[in-house]
């Protein structure tokens, strides 16, 4: 039986890695549903009926990301990540699972507030989670549309930061969680590894 400490793997797993993908997918959805209900009279129970089963799911599939997370060996920053990019990258995912969880939450008692059931699909409801009250609905509907304005940003953030060390930086980075091969790096080929 070996003693050494086992390596931390190259990538992520590939469940976190399709967990990560779909996720990105479903957020950028939502948010853009979110966005066009605000602005869309005609269209609004039918795109209602779309942002809240997938705010549901995104809530679902964060705590499973969370719990695959905690249960799994992460693969190792790229090496010339300095300290301070360390702490921006932790720190920043913290954030984002922490506004993952609390977004849905949010929109589900704001829904619950005003009444309404959350249709998951045809006679599917969800419960209501705090009672009916116009002025706790009002109250909910600022927290969740600043909540998507703190989402729309760390997003942002999240994606400027895979930009910059996958255009300028040029680490690898997102080879950590990316579903195609890594290419080798230049010292890579001339170790012939």
């Amino acid at each position: 039986m070996s003693t050494e400490p086992t390596p931390a793997p190259v990538r992520f797993t590939v469940v976190a890695r399709v967990l990560h993908w779909t996720m990105a997918v479903m957020v950028i959805a939502t948010l853009f549903i979110g966005v066009f209900m605000v602005n869309s009279i005609s269209d609004f129970h039918a795109l209602v009926a779309i942002h809240e089963p997938l705010g549901i799911a995104i809530f679902v599939f964060v705590l499973v990301r969370i719990g695959w997370r905690l249960t799994h060996v992460l693969p190792p920053f790229p090496p010339g990540m300095g300290p301070l990019d360390r702490l921006a990258a932790k720190y920043s995912e913290r954030l984002l699972y922490a506004l993952l969880i609390c977004q849905p939450l949010i929109g589900w008692a704001m829904v619950s507030a005003s009444g309404l059931p959350i249709v998951l699909f045809g006679s599917l409801h969800l419960p209501a989670i705090v009672p009916q009250n116009i002025t706790l609905f009002a109250i909910l509907l600022r927290a969740h549309i600043i909540a998507a304005y703190l989402l729309y940003l760390t997003f942002a953030a999240h994606l400027a930061g895979v930009l910059l060390h996958t255009i300028v930086i040029r680490d690898r980075a997102l080879d950590r969680m990316a579903f195609w091969r890594a290419p080798k790096s230049s010292r890579e080929v001339a170790e012939g590894e």
